[in-house]
């Protein structure tokens, strides 16, 4: 399979081409949950517009701004999360991010996943207890 910019080579699992092999494997964990009766449903590749196109002040049409998620995941309570699979966000990817935060009222998720943790993560956790192991090391030296 070809590779990407980020280095991630795509995959296909179930006939569905996923970005890289860590989502094809975030895709296996929410059919899992599905079966476990944990998740009610799960929708790939959610669109959602972050700016309408417009005509700039010299007349240019400008494009629409849209976020594609991951996944939505819908759970057997009803809540609903977004969810995108991260190994490093892009400068690009921290102001869509914003954005989409801001315009939909709700967070947007990156998951990322860390054996040496157990398993799925969120990005932000897993960055803090980066920061603490590197604190802890600092001070044992």
């Amino acid at each position: 399979m070809a590779k990407n910019k980020y280095n991630a080579r795509k995959v296909v699992v179930d006939g569905i081409t996923f970005d890289s092999k860590i989502e094809a494997q975030y895709y296996l964990y929410l059919k899992e949950l599905k079966e476990k009766g944990e998740v009610l449903e799960f929708q790939l590749q959610p669109q959602y517009l972050l700016q309408g196109e417009y005509i700039n002040s010299e007349g240019k049409k400008i494009r629409p701004i849209y976020y594609i998620a991951d996944f939505l995941v819908t759970y057997k309570d009803g809540t609903q999360e977004v969810i995108d699979i991260k190994g490093k966000p892009t400068p690009e990817a921290k102001l869509k991010k914003k954005l989409f935060e801001y315009k939909y009222k709700i967070p947007l998720l990156w998951i990322v996943y860390v054996a040496k943790r157990g398993g799925w993560l969120l990005y932000e956790e897993n960055e803090r207890l980066k920061r603490e192991e590197k604190k802890a090391k600092k001070q044992e030296d």
